[in-house]
């Protein structure tokens, strides 16, 4: 599998980046020897429509899963309903998209659209919640609940490994949460986990809504995770202050992450 970070700001957009968006890709190679690559997007938050252009062409994107309907991360799905509907060379297949609460709803609103139109021509809507799985080509997407102020979830994402297709390689997003033992459950020895970080430890006291760095860590630590990428972090928040924080929790390699950066696991 491959991880493409398409926007990794936290709460809005930033200077350097749009808000959450992460491309994940797998191939799988059929009885006639042919490849093809499946495409999931994870969130489409404020300006990430534009920038996933740059990596990927939408008519060959497969599917949708927002992790929760904030606005930072699903705003930008009206951007896709356009581009799929009115694209000069004729509309795009209808995709599933995948989230908690009702995502029809929340685009409309979004859209400011009225109550008749259903993006039936765009988009499947598919409520989802914890222990739910869902399969995109190669990969199997299992939901966990996450602890936010709304209904959210973390993905862990099993596809075939980029090093040997024949292995399994396991890669997991928290979405936005606090550190909680779902969590740790979801990203339970994980090649890669994707953690979001907007907090940072001893400015941020709120719980139930975001990581600190130690959090981050204690998770990748408690999961016993490969590597660590930090995502999600405010324009406010400084990178170098949450990495040092989880790398004081965790063992292993923590970076965080930047628009167009890729990762194979």
């Amino acid at each position: 599998m491959r991880i493409t970070i398409v926007g990794c700001s936290g709460s809005m957009s930033g200077p350097a980046s749009a808000a959450s968006c992460y491309l994940v890709q797998a191939d799988s190679t059929d009885e006639a020897g042919r490849t093809r690559t499946h495409s999931l997007v994870l969130d489409l938050g404020p300006g990430a429509m534009g920038r996933l252009l740059n990596y990927l062409d939408p008519a060959d994107l497969d599917a949708i899963a927002l992790s929760h309907l904030h606005a930072d991360h699903c705003t930008d799905i009206v951007g896709m309903q356009v581009y799929r509907r009115w694209i000069p060379g004729g509309p795009l297949d209808r995709i599933p998209v995948y989230s908690p609460q009702d995502g029809l709803a929340r685009t409309r609103q979004i859209g400011g659209d009225p109550q008749e139109e259903t993006y039936a021509g765009e988009f499947d809507f598919h409520t989802i919640g914890p222990g739910d799985v869902v399969e995109v080509g190669p990969m199997l997407v299992e939901a966990f609940e996450a602890e936010h102020t709304v209904p959210a979830v973390g993905l862990r994402i099993m596809g075939p490994s980029e090093s040997d297709p024949r292995a399994e390689a396991a890669f997991a997003y928290t979405g936005d949460t606090d550190l909680c033992d779902t969590e740790v459950e979801m990203a339970r020895g994980v090649d890669l986990l994707l953690s979001e970080c907007a907090f940072e430890d001893g400015r941020d006291t709120v719980r139930g809504v975001h990581m600190v760095g130690s959090r981050a860590g204690e998770l990748a630590s408690r999961a016993g995770v490969g590597r660590l990428l930090l995502t999600h972090l405010q324009p406010w928040t400084d990178p170098e202050t949450v990495r040092r924080a989880a790398e004081g929790a965790f063992d292993g390699p923590v970076r965080c992450v930047k628009p167009g950066e890729a990762y194979r696991v």
